[in-house]
């Protein structure tokens, strides 16, 4: 363990990342597993953007906020895997305090980033599908930049508060992070400061966010669902189901995780299970999102046929 000497204690100066596993040989499959499915992430949210940017039928709000969906997801999982994989070939990953931090302070503001561009989707659904005829005004550039920016800025404040916390504790003890990233649980064990009030400020930072999350979410599909209904024809109410699918199913999978981590009681579920918890919303998550929006999508899936059709022929 290195340690650096101060005036009142020894101060830990690096942190080890136990991972996912220590069997050599189960951590190369490992290596190979989850190298092929960071391909995927990048492969597969790398088309997106570049298939929105070069594509006019996609130049519509819903699928900017799904250009920078697919930005976030990558720069979600990239917070993470490499330093995974590295793991899986390395034992025992050594990282400085000042890495761990920042990564951290990296993944706790894509994934918030992510928490508010879900919530900023399902409005532009509520409008288009409510308000169709104010949608070009009340979903206007300027609207749809400020919604990003609030999407970014919420990110980085949410970010600051975890890692301003951590920033203000001490490790001079134990120097073995039982996970595969620096999330912050694992970190504020190894803290021999008094982390009473420091383990909650980040808990009721989260909360709030995902309550404000929600509840757009929530209020936005509740008056969809009522417009719906109020449609006579049977054609439009696919047509409007058909718009909110892909977005749901990506709500679904994000928000249910997120739940199950910080609403589950923390004595029902062991490490382990928290690692594998993790590791789907930090990366399965950012995998499958490109394939729920391409394969569940018309305009996505008719853009991707034209520009192969243009580049073949």
């Amino acid at each position: 363990m290195e340690k650096m000497e101060t005036e009142n204690h020894t101060s830990v100066t690096k942190l080890i990342l136990l991972g996912l596993t220590q069997d050599p040989t189960l951590g190369v499959i490992l290596f190979v597993i989850f190298l092929g499915i960071y391909a995927v992430i990048l492969t597969g949210n790398i088309s997106i953007i570049t298939l929105i940017r070069s594509c006019s039928q996609l130049q519509t709000p819903m699928y900017l906020f799904l250009s920078h969906l697919a930005f976030v997801d990558i720069g979600f999982s990239t917070s993470v895997t490499p330093i995974m994989l590295i793991g899986f070939l390395k034992y025992r990953m050594t990282l400085p305090v000042a890495g761990c931090e920042a990564q951290l302070c990296s993944v706790v503001s894509f994934g918030t980033t992510e928490c508010f561009l879900l919530s900023a989707m399902a409005y532009d659904r509520y409008v288009a599908i409510c308000s169709p005829l104010l949608y070009p005004t009340q979903m206007s550039p300027r609207v749809c930049a400020i919604l990003l920016g609030a999407s970014y800025i919420g990110g980085c404040v949410n970010a600051w508060t975890f890692t301003s916390c951590i920033l203000s504790v001490s490790f001079c003890g134990p120097n073995e992070v039982d996970h595969f990233f620096c999330d912050f649980a694992p970190l504020l064990k190894l803290s021999c400061s008094d982390v009473s009030v420091i383990g909650i400020i980040p808990s009721v930072s989260s909360g709030l966010v995902i309550m404000f999350t929600v509840c757009v979410i929530s209020l936005s599909y509740i008056f969809i669902l009522i417009t719906v209904l109020k449609m006579r024809s049977k054609e439009g109410q696919n047509k409007a189901f058909s718009t909110c699918t892909s977005h749901l199913t990506a709500v679904t999978l994000y928000y249910g995780t997120i739940f199950f981590i910080y609403v589950m009681p923390k004595s029902s579920y062991s490490t382990e299970q928290n690692k594998v918890i993790s590791l789907f919303y930090t990366v399965v998550i950012p995998m499958l999102n490109p394939l729920i929006y391409s394969l569940r999508n018309r305009d996505v899936k008719e853009a991707l046929r034209k520009l192969t059709i243009g580049i073949f022929s």
